[in-house]
This record gives C-alpha cells, structure tokens and sequence, in this order.
C-alpha cells in the first residue's frame, strides 16, 4: 500500500527560469533535470506525443520538489487564484526569520498575498505566489 510521502510538483511556464527562483532565491539544491517524451510519459500523462521538461531539488529532508514544463502540448494560464478552489495547492518551508524570508522572495520574484501574522503564540504564517502563481506557504515554529 502506500509507503509514504515523495514529491510534490508544480507545473510551469519556464524551467529555466523556475529553476533560478527555486535554486538562488528560495535556496534548494538542484539534484538533476531531464527530459521525456515518446509513448511512456504520454500514456502516464494522458496526453498524445507528450514532452516535458523536468527539474528536481530538495533540502536533503527526503521530500522532492518537481518543476515541469510542457513543451507538448504546450501549458496554459489557468492559475487558481484563491487558496479555497478545489484544485488549490501549495508548499510549505520552515524558515528560521519569516519577515526576512518573506522580503526576501519578494524581492526576487515571488508575488505578495499577505505579510507574516504570528498565528497562535511563537508560530507565524504567510501565503505567497511564486512567479508562476503557485501557493507557496512560509512558516516559522519558533
């Protein structure tokens, strides 16, 4: 049955510029990049003739974060801007100064939501986007 958590992954609309953002901003370690097409990753995907281009990073916690491009058949903007849509979805990092870490994605890329709130006594919290427009959460647990 289900042994445990892996990866998650985001879809965008330019690898190469994902990977900077996540390697030199948010500061994760790139572990490799492909590329897959032909009749597996079509049959897998559910789309005929499909090529991806493919990033992977982590923080050596054991969970993965999978950036993909769609080179065929090319993606589209359908970004779900509310955090409450079915289909909404995020990722979350620990960080040890949350308003430091938050002026900082700004700063280089990442899209305001809300600033830091301390959410109940030594845990503070924010939403943001990534230049893509996926919900990326900050979190300091004191």
């Amino acid at each position: 049955m289900i042994k445990g958590m892996h990866h998650t992954g985001f879809v965008v609309s330019d690898l190469d510029a994902s990977v900077r953002f996540y390697q030199d901003v948010v500061g994760m370690t790139l572990i490799g990049r492909r590329e897959r097409d032909g009749s597996p990753i079509s049959q897998i995907l559910g789309y005929e003739g499909t090529h991806i281009k493919i990033a992977e990073f982590h923080y050596g916690n054991g969970h993965l974060l999978e950036l993909i491009e769609y080179v065929h058949p090319p993606g589209s903007d359908a970004h779900i801007q509310e955090r409450n849509s079915f289909g909404a979805s995020h990722i979350a990092f620990e960080v040890e100064d949350i308003s430091a870490a938050y002026e900082w994605l700004i700063g280089n890329g990442a899209q305001k939501l809300n600033p830091p709130i301390e959410i109940v006594e030594g845990k503070s919290g924010c939403y943001l986007q990534d230049p893509d427009g996926n919900w990326v959460e900050l979190l300091e647990l004191g």
